[in-house]
């Protein structure tokens, strides 16, 4: 397809290149999806993830305008007649006067790409959420086609998925675990963040390795003409975010930093509990991110980048008790458990301008995920002068390191065809499931006695090739596609898994406003999250495929119409249906505590699918916007394999299917002092295995008989839970000071205080004893976990 692109660029009669780089006028920021646009022609490209275009045309006379949402729009008019190098800088802060704007409209009803969403950073900024907290992952989860998890939570399941099966990448670099808090709050810290993208299916073929979606996230590259930046302190964190430059205009630096100060609360009341009951004990719990980019532009051909991301979760206690005899003889114990889970990406990248059609992106990476749980007991007695010590350590530890290199080509040979291809190489280091065990003793507290450490699980090393090609083709005004071919193999434990997926998605424009859209892609995945919590745990594990597990795959088609009203409101309303194979899931009773068993050992695989429709409205411009969102959806799961049955081998609900969720968001900015914002969501309740009837068993053993109730299940996610609905509002109050911007934020989470389920159980033996003596009523109890909840918090730009 390459070579034959060429060869017709090449057969063209005598056309010439526009190309550039498109910038914001205040803080030198490159502009993502800018549109570049030849009125005389009719033809036009937009930037790519870089703010880089090419736009070729025939010698002749053209009006081009250059314009971005919210900004100025730049217009040159010229004879082309040679190669052209327009480097557009836009303004987003002029106020105009009423006049009459004509031009070409780009929006999502001509974009060929279907099943995808840019959110604007301003819209997540504004979205009330819990604890006053900015959430880029919990204003996504407003969208339609993405369910939550429970309450609070952060986590993802779009389209049927499991959360292993989205793909979150930060700056082109896979980000493993994007949780705080077992899910509360994401990895991303939304003042560090330039642009997010969602792409829930009809994947273009640059993006693989997982099943169900891609995030796409940019980080800010800094301000390259002053120092600009923002503080603020909130409920249960701070963060702090510095950009500018280092060279003006050459080289800029962006830095932010994020830190919960909740065990610095918590710590001195435990103290406290703790010298109440006589002991000494402490605790917390903290998590915090810190970014950092450095980015150097040698000439308007070539920049290099260099990113750092690292963030961690750490829960730690304490506990200290001596009991004192007698003169002389006492006990002593020490009891610590610790957790600490987080990430590390680094990543260093290289754009360059081959040619004015052809633009290079070089990219070197490291990804770090790992957690370690550890449970310490020590002990010391002293009893009629003799000193005996004991301690025992038990540690469990997890987590995956890619290396990896990335070549990235964007080749614009006419404005009828938009051309990516390239490749990446991955080295992958899994630590699945290691356990170790260290018991030491002595009679005397100077001479050790007896030390035993028993280690279990071991590292496993895999290799992953990616190949893609794909072509963004204009066939006329009428049609166009993006066809591609994503090529991807994995080895590891010398098994070879090869794989060839096909990508395609068309738009078919019916009116000026309103086009048809389909799209098709085969995706594989080769790594699995084992889960045995429906919150985000460090105890989950990232596990590669193996010669007994083979990898994930899911075919996925989707189909919609998309129409813009009036230049206001875009409608869209998509339907889809995706088979998946090779699922994993854990077997019943399974534990990864269990160290003696492989996790192999542990899982069983099978087969799923999900259709659903989903409905969009979304409104960008004005002073009132925000979006309405509906999806009507169905997730099923079927373990049949011999030795692998789940559920007996039946068909059962997968635990995150819902039939309807439905999110309104609102958001009102009269003027540049205030503005509120607004979300009401809805959803089918969860699916929960319960027992719901209970037998009575019973052990004879010498002197009696012990009776005791045996729970029955009829089958996996037998019950529904209660539907959840919640209001969030929230005001931000603005005031220009002598040095930057102040602003005060109140939210309120949950308004009219709903109690919504964060699980169910079963209550045996509430009630009243039967006529017969030998049963009680069974009760579902609900716990809740979040009331209604104020925050506050303040933010200063400088």
């Amino acid at each position: 397809m390459l070579l034959l692109l060429l060869f017709a660029a090449a057969a063209m009669g005598q056309s010439y290149t526009i190309r550039g780089t498109v910038t914001d006028k205040s803080s030198g920021e490159t502009l993502i999806g800018a549109t570049i646009y030849d009125k005389r022609s009719g033809k036009g490209t937009v930037t790519n993830s870089y703010g880089r275009y090419s736009l070729t045309l025939p010698k002749d006379s053209v009006d081009i305008s250059i314009s971005f949402v919210g900004y100025s729009t730049q217009r040159e008019t010229f004879l082309l007649d040679a190669n052209r190098e327009i480097n557009a800088v836009l303004n987003n802060s002029v106020e105009l006067q009423a006049v009459e704007i004509t031009g070409e409209r780009v929006n999502g009803v001509r974009s060929s790409q279907t099943s995808a969403l840019n959110v604007p950073i301003e819209h997540i900024k504004a979205v009330p959420v819990i604890f006053g907290e900015t959430d880029i992952l919990k204003v996504i989860q407003l969208l339609p086609g993405v369910q939550s998890g429970t309450e609070g939570m952060s986590g993802m399941y779009v389209r049927g998925g499991g959360p292993d099966e989205n793909l979150f990448l930060l700056d082109g670099v896979p980000l493993y675990n994007v949780n705080h808090l077992g899910g509360f709050f994401s990895a991303f810290n939304s003042d560090a963040i330039k642009d997010v993208t969602l792409y829930k299916g009809s994947f273009p073929a640059r993006f693989g390795g997982r099943l169900s979606s891609v995030l796409d996230v940019t980080s800010n590259n800094g301000n390259d003409k002053k120092i600009h930046g923002n503080a603020s302190i909130g409920l249960i964190s701070a963060k702090v975010n510095v950009e500018g430059p280092i060279v003006k205009e050459k080289t800029t630096f962006s830095v932010s930093l994020r830190r919960t100060y909740f065990d610095l609360i918590t710590r001195p009341v435990i103290r406290v509990m703790g010298k109440t009951v006589g002991d000494d004990m402490t605790g917390g719990y903290f998590f915090y991110d810190f970014n950092a980019k450095v980015t150097h532009k040698f000439s308007n051909r070539s920049r290099l980048f260099a990113s750092y991301y690292m963030g961690d979760d750490r829960i730690f206690a304490r506990v200290r008790y001596k009991y004192v005899y007698d003169e002389g003889n006492y006990n002593k114990s020490y009891n610590n458990m610790g957790y600490n889970w987080g990430n590390i990406v680094a990543s260093l990248r290289w754009n360059y301008e081959l040619t004015p059609k052809l633009f290079m992106n070089l990219t070197g990476s490291y990804t770090r995920y790992r957690n370690i749980i550890s449970l310490g007991l020590e002990e010391e007695q002293r009893s009629d002068g003799v000193i005996s010590r004991e301690e025992a350590e038990m540690t469990y530890r997890s987590g995956i390191g890619d290396i990896s290199m990335r070549a990235d080509f964007d080749f614009a040979p006419s404005p009828e065809h938009v051309v990516k291809f390239g490749g990446n190489l991955i080295h992958h280091i899994f630590t699945p499931d290691v356990f170790g065990l260290h018991v030491s003793g002595s009679a005397d507290i100077n001479q050790n006695i007896d030390t035993t450490y028993y280690p279990g699980g071991s590292k496993l090393h895999a290799n992953e090739i990616n190949a893609y090609i794909e072509d963004d083709w204009t066939i006329n005004e009428t049609v166009k596609l993006n066809a591609g071919l994503h090529l991807s193999s994995v080895a590891v434990q010398d098994t070879f898994y090869p794989s060839i997926q096909p990508r395609l998605s068309g738009r078919l424009i019916i009116t000026d406003d309103f086009s048809f859209k389909v799209g098709y892609a085969y995706m594989k995945q080769y790594m699995h999250l084992l889960s045995s919590s429906n919150i985000a745990l460090p105890t989950d594990l990232w596990v590669p495929v193996t010669k007994h597990v083979q990898p994930m795959g899911a075919h996925q088609m989707a189909a919609g119409l998309f129409y813009n009203w009036r230049n206001l409101v875009d409608l869209s309303v998509e339907g889809y249906y995706k088979s998946m194979n090779n699922l994993l899931e854990y077997k019943d009773g399974a534990s990864f505590w269990n160290s003696r068993a492989g996790w192999e050992n542990k899982v069983a695989m099978g087969k799923g699918w999900a259709y659903g429709v989903e409905f969009l409205a979304q409104k960008n411009v004005g002073k009132w916007t925000g979006w309405l969102g509906y999806t009507w959806s169905k997730t099923m799961r079927h373990f049949d394999r011999k030795g692998m049955e789940l559920n007996n081998g039946n068909v059962f609900p997968a635990k995150y299917d819902r039939r309807h969720d439905i999110n309104v968001v609102i958001m009102y900015k009269p003027n540049e002092r205030f503005d509120i914002s607004g979300t009401w969501v809805y959803s089918t309740g969860n699916a929960v295995t319960l027992a719901m009837q209970y037998f009575e068993g019973s052990n004879v053993y010498e002197g009696g008989t012990m009776t005791y109730e045996v729970p029955y299940v009829e089958s996996r996610n037998n019950y529904r839970m209660p539907s959840y609905h919640r209001m969030d509002l929230g005001v931000n109050f603005h005031k220009e000071k002598k040095h930057g911007v102040r602003t005060w934020s109140i939210s309120v989470y949950n308004v009219y205080n709903r109690k919504n389920p964060f699980l169910i159980y079963t209550d045996y033996g509430r009630g009243t004893i039967m006529d017969d003596g030998t049963a009680y009523s069974l009760s579902l109890m609900k716990a809740s976990l979040f009331p209604i909840i104020p925050s506050v918090s303040y933010n200063f730009k400088f």
